[in-house]
């Protein structure tokens, strides 16, 4: 496998890997198996305009339009904060928020719902989600996810790190055929792009 600073890899999930997985992103009960699934170690430019390595567990389906899409935001040098395993964070995707890292795989069920969220199948990838935060009316009040991301609800205001239809993550995202959460009329998630409903029916 390529090693990060040679540049962009993508290969089934390491052993190594895996055991930090077990039981935090890939859960008991994950109907996703393991070899559906791709490890991917990424180059980004920080804040401070410096190139780090980054790892990611994406669906093997979309491994490499996710490493294109990637190789392009860092040779723009758009900024991401962080890109961790959301296992470093015991998968717990408020933690994971409100440090603002960037992740995609993490077994779970979509916000006050029963249904499998696009990230428990690797098919969505959050970015920069502390400044671009998801936002519901859930019986009559506001949620925000994460809770830190209020100050960047109003998307009238400027501001470092924020994704609109001027963005370039929105640009590339979407014309490699991601759909844009921050264009959902019924919520908002500004951070969120995934694999739209018609393209997983036809897998």
């Amino acid at each position: 496998m390529t090693t990060c600073i040679e540049g962009f890899s993508c290969a089934p999930i390491p052993d190594s890997i895996f055991e930090i997985m077990k039981g935090k992103s890939f859960k008991t009960d994950c109907p996703i198996p393991r070899e559906e699934l791709s490890y991917l170690r990424l180059r980004y430019v920080d804040l401070q305009g410096k190139t780090q390595c980054g790892e990611m567990v994406v669906n093997r389906r979309i491994a490499e339009t996710v490493l294109s899409i990637f190789q392009e935001l860092y040779a723009a040098k758009y900024p991401i904060e962080k890109i961790r395993l959301i296992d470093h964070y015991d998968a717990d995707d408020e933690r994971s928020m409100t440090d603002n890292n960037s992740s995609s795989f993490n077994f779970r069920f979509i916000s006050h719902t029963t249904k499998v969220s696009k990230h428990g199948m690797g098919v969505a990838i959050d970015i920069n989600p502390l400044y671009n935060p998801y936002v519901k009316y859930v019986d009559g009040r506001l949620l925000i996810e994460p809770a830190a991301g209020a100050p960047y609800v109003d998307r009238s205001r400027d501001f470092p790190m924020k994704i609109d239809e001027d963005d370039l993550a929105f640009r590339l995202f979407t014309r490699y055929g991601f759909e844009w959460g921050g264009s959902w009329e019924d919520r908002k998630d500004y951070q969120h792009f995934e694999i739209p409903d018609d393209v997983i029916k036809n897998w």
